[in-house]
This record gives C-alpha cells, sequence and structure tokens, in this order.
C-alpha cells in the first residue's frame, strides 16, 4: 500500500485494528495525530504507514501502559527502554500473582478450606509502636497485592539503610468497594523519622496470632483460619487485619516466606456474664 495514500479515519482503524473512538481519542492526546484534517469537513485522514504507530499504541495500552511511556516509545526516547523493562518487571510480577492465585484455589479445591483445628494461634500482648507509614486505596480485592506492593515500594526509599526494616501491613477485616491499604515499618526508640514519611502510633493490645508459611497470594487461608479460631473461642475480632512481614521476599523463595498474622480481640461476653 502506498504510504502516500490518505485513508479515512474508518479505513485506518481497521488496518490498524483500533476503533474510531480510540483514534480520535488518541489524536487528542497527541499520541496519533491524524496525517490530515480536512478544513472544511473536520474529517481526518492517516497515511499507511501511520499503522505502526497506531499498532504499537494498541499493544502497550493492552498491557495497562501509562500513556506518558507510551509518548515515551513513540517518541524514540533514551529512556523508553527502561520504562519498557519496568512494564516488563510490573507483568511478571502480575503473573507470578495470579499463578500463585491459581495454586490457592486448587489447595482449596483438593484439601477444602482451613478450619479452626488447623491453624496454630496464641494470643499475645502486644506494645505500642512508633511508625513511619505510607496509605493506598485498592479498588477491589483483587487489586489489594499490587497496591501493597507500590506502598512497600514507596516506603522503603525513606528508611535508612543500615539495617532491615520490620514492615507491618494492615488491612480492614470486612472488604467494601474501597479497601484502605497501610504498610508501616517499626521505629526504634528515640530514631528520628525518616524524611518526608507519616509518622503514627500503632496500637498496643491483647491479638490473636497465626503464622503463615508460604507465598503472599495463599495469606487469605491463614487468615480464615485464624479468623475462625477467633470465633470458636469467643473472640471477637477488633481488626485491622496484621500481616507482619518477617523473610525478606527478594531472597526468599514464595514457599519458605514467614509471615505472622495478627488480630486485636476482645473477649466475647457469654450469656451468664462471664467471659470466655
Amino acid at each position: 500500500m502506498n504510504d502516500d495514500h490518505l485513508l479515512s479515519i474508518g479505513q485506518f482503524a481497521r488496518l490498524a485494528r483500533l476503533s474510531v473512538k480510540q483514534l480520535r481519542h488518541y489524536a487528542d492526546l497527541g499520541l496519533l495525530p491524524p496525517a490530515r484534517v480536512d478544513p472544511a469537513t473536520g474529517y481526518r485522514y492517516y497515511r499507511a504507514g501511520q499503522a505502526r504507530d497506531a499498532l504499537t499504541v494498541g499493544l502497550l495500552r493492552s498491557l495497562d501502559v501509562p500513556l506518558p511511556v507510551v509518548a515515551e516509545v513513540l517518541r524514540g526516547e533514551p529512556d523508553a527502554d527502561g520504562a519498557l523493562a519496568a512494564v516488563r518487571d510490573q507483568l511478571d510480577e502480575e503473573l507470578a500473582r495470579r499463578q500463585q492465585s491459581l495454586a490457592a484455589l486448587e489447595r482449596i479445591l483438593e484439601r477444602g478450606l482451613p478450619g479452626a483445628d488447623t491453624a496454630e494461634v496464641t494470643l499475645r500482648e502486644e506494645p505500642p509502636q512508633r511508625v513511619a507509614l505510607v496509605r493506598d486505596v485498592a479498588s477491589s480485592p483483587f487489586g489489594i497485592g499490587r497496591v501493597t506492593s507500590q506502598c512497600v515500594a514507596r516506603l522503603l526509599p525513606l528508611l535508612p539503610r543500615d539495617r532491615p526494616p520490620r514492615l507491618t501491613g494492615l488491612f480492614p477485616l470486612d472488604m467494601g468497594e474501597q479497601i484502605p491499604i497501610t504498610i508501616t515499618a517499626a521505629l526504634e526508640e528515640g530514631a528520628l523519622a525518616p524524611e518526608s514519611a507519616a509518622v503514627d502510633l500503632l496500637p498496643g493490645g491483647m491479638f490473636a496470632c497465626a503464622t503463615h508459611l508460604g507465598p503472599y497470594a495463599q495469606m487469605p487461608l491463614t487468615a480464615h483460619a485464624l479468623l475462625a479460631w477467633c470465633a470458636e473461642h469467643g473472640h471477637d475480632p477488633a481488626g485491622p487485619l496484621r500481616e507482619v512481614y518477617v523473610s525478606d521476599p527478594a531472597g526468599t523463595p514464595p514457599e519458605q516466606l514467614v509471615t505472622y498474622l495478627l488480630v486485636p480481640v476482645h473477649e466475647t461476653p457469654q450469656p451468664n456474664g462471664t467471659l470466655v
């Protein structure tokens, strides 16, 4: 096809495997401007040679690549390769999370849900802890893992590098349309607050505790067993659920990751007025 030949927006959309609406949107953003716009009618025309950029945009957006990165790639900027490498890493992480979720599903189907009798749960008193923290919101339960990782990535550069941080995630007991997530790092007594980090006091109290061994995606199974134990033993979970990350995921195989799950509890009065 002669590259000098102009195609109507409909013809070009068919060639580029995009919709007319998408082409108009990308043109308005400056990503894929038409080769010519008829001043009298406003009709947009494209050259066949623009199909390469159009297909590139479509593929990048199908991978949820942010628009600024798409623009970098189209302009051939030096940082584009690094941006694409970051996208590749994110996709690899997402694939790993999905594979771990599939493994959790297979475990449930094969063995059933873990019950209160399968969890080694203890009650222990936790002191208040001064922490540095970051917060974000997941738009659904399926986004919790991704948002948690993003929070950790935001917090780690704010912390001193002289010792491994003790990170704790805080998650609501009840899932809604918006799920607030907090990631904290314990601060040593007398330590100065990291620059640019929010600081708060993590409350202490009585907690029911269980240990999770394995991938983070299978954490809900241990959380279920922990909460089932609380219900069976008359302890009212007060929330939020805490995940204390013991292992460094960068150097620990997923099946060997150790995480402590803690939930603050209140004792539930029985009908005779006594406490369990």
